[in-house]
């Protein structure tokens, strides 16, 4: 199965620039655009890079990240610009640069030309700034990067935009020493972007990133919760004999925005629900998209249920089919969450088996689709746990991960009624967002005598049960004079 996702966490990797002395002369980028995208948690980052090729039969282009760029990287993805198909990514796991190598569908010959565009989502790249904010102040975060997209290839020119959900640009970072490069302006403000560039003829060997590289910084209003969830623990129960699919997660909510400054009033809080303006760094509520079908939906958190909850079901479809809608969970915890305060809770629900596992009569193996994650919006999974347990007697067990796991493990988990165990199959991941919303394939078979061993035993239980219940009533425990 291909994977469109790469992650290289464990690379050792230092410094980018004497990897730049290394790149041929087999491209030049004739204009490269990069577009960030700010938020809060996770922040989207789009860079296309104009391609033509100086040497014939050129089938990889290489891509350069810079250290800290990489290691604020989540998730990646390279394709042609207006195409759909991801192109393979790859690394070379015995170089210590941040070389990407981009495989070109097809080769280039002199003065060929292609569009190439690297779709990258960074987390924990924001702070807000300042740290603390009181119920009523905004809620303002600052983002730093780059001011040049380095690459091993000499580009004609480039520019950066940084977009803003809002025009409230606080400030924004003038460079400096760029004045051979521009011929207009080094910086410029429309609305909510601010545009970079255009610079030209930039020669990114190590003499230059040493001399012109600097760091810029957008100060900017960001008018929803930054959220983060610490911990993610989710439990997948297969149940075929309750043709059911139980999922329960157990999360860990923190909210990333500024600290509050003074004390809590519950009495500003209220007005400001009354008044409907409540501070952007407040969390009160979140909406989880949950699929079709579910029932049995329950939400409680270490003080116990939370009625504040309320779940819109929608139709369950059959298992291939594409979801039109989704079920909504609607859900407000016990209490306001704001910025540096946490929130432990549980929610679970039941889904139909049939929605989600099929069986192949060829092989006489079951397939079993779990989803990695309910996507909270705008929220970054710091470190996630997903165990698919299987039911008794299941054997062959083979799966397939959406993406690369930090590891799994197969182990067993011991449930009422059950005699052996049931095999369970966990997987470790770190750094999910939205993009990685994947599902986790589960293929097994479960012999005929597995499927008869829980009604034979509890059978024989309750066999157990009446005999000796039979036996005690013939049982004279009165005392009888001689």
């Amino acid at each position: 199965m291909a994977r469109r996702w790469w992650t290289l966490p464990l690379l050792l990797v230092s410094a980018l620039a004497p990897s730049l002395s290394l790149a041929g002369l087999a491209f030049e980028n004739t204009a490269i655009v990069r577009t960030i995208e700010l938020g809060g948690s996770l922040v989207h980052v789009s860079t296309t890079y104009a391609v033509r090729a100086l040497e014939p039969g050129q089938t990889t282009y290489q891509i350069a990240l810079s250290k800290v760029e990489r290691a604020k990287t989540s998730w990646l993805e390279a394709k042609v610009k207006g195409r759909t198909t991801p192109l393979e990514l790859s690394e070379d796991e015995s170089s210590t640069e941040h070389l990407l190598s981009v495989s070109l569908p097809k080769a280039l010959d002199v003065n060929g030309t292609v569009n190439l565009v690297l779709e990258t989502v960074q987390t924990h790249a924001t702070h807000p700034f300042p740290k603390q904010a009181t119920q009523k102040e905004p809620q303002l975060l600052k983002y730093e990067t780059d001011l040049f997209t380095i690459s091993p290839y000499t580009t004609l020119v480039q520019r950066t935009k940084i977009k803003s959900l809002t025009p409230n640009v606080i400030s924004y970072t003038t460079p400096h020493d760029v004045d051979i490069f521009v011929r207009d302006g080094s910086v410029t403000k429309s609305g909510a972007t601010v545009t970079y560039g255009p610079y030209h003829d930039i020669q990114t060997d190590t003499d230059f990133v040493e001399k012109y590289q600097q760091s810029i910084s957008v100060h900017y209003s960001f008018d929803y919760p930054v959220l983060e969830v610490e911990t993610l623990r989710r439990t997948a129960e297969i149940s075929h004999w309750g043709s059911n699919l139980n999922i329960e997660d157990r999360i860990h909510l923190h909210n990333a925005g500024p600290t509050l400054k003074g004390h809590f009033s519950r009495l500003e809080y209220q007005s400001q629900l009354y008044q409907r303006k409540q501070a952007p760094h407040i969390l009160s509520d979140f909406n989880l998209h949950l699929p079709p079908g579910v029932t049995n939906a329950y939400f409680y958190d270490q003080n116990g249920n939370v009625s504040t909850s309320h779940l819109r079901t929608a139709p369950s479809v059959t298992k291939g089919s594409k979801a039109t809608q989704y079920s909504v969970l609607e859900l407000r915890p016990r209490y306001p969450v704001l910025g540096g305060w946490n929130y432990s809770y549980t929610i679970g629900f039941d889904t139909p088996l049939q929605d989600s596992v099929g069986y192949d009569v060829k092989n006489g193996k079951y397939v079993v689709g779990v989803p990695v994650m309910t996507n909270i919006p705008g929220t970054v999974i710091n470190d996630a746990e997903v165990k698919i347990i299987l039911p008794e007697g299941a054997t062959n067990v083979e799966f397939v991960s959406p993406f690369p796991e930090l590891s799994n493990s197969i182990s067993t988990h011991i449930s009422y009624l059950d005699t052996v165990g049931r095999p369970a199959i966990t997987f470790a991941y770190k750094d999910l967002t939205y993009k990685h919303a994947g599902i986790i394939y589960v293929s097994y078979q479960v012999p005929l005598s597995a499927h008869l061993k829980k009604a034979v035993s509890v059978s024989a239980a309750f066999f157990s049960l009446f005999a000796f219940a039979f036996m005690a009533r013939r049982v004279d425990l009165n005392l009888h004079r001689k």
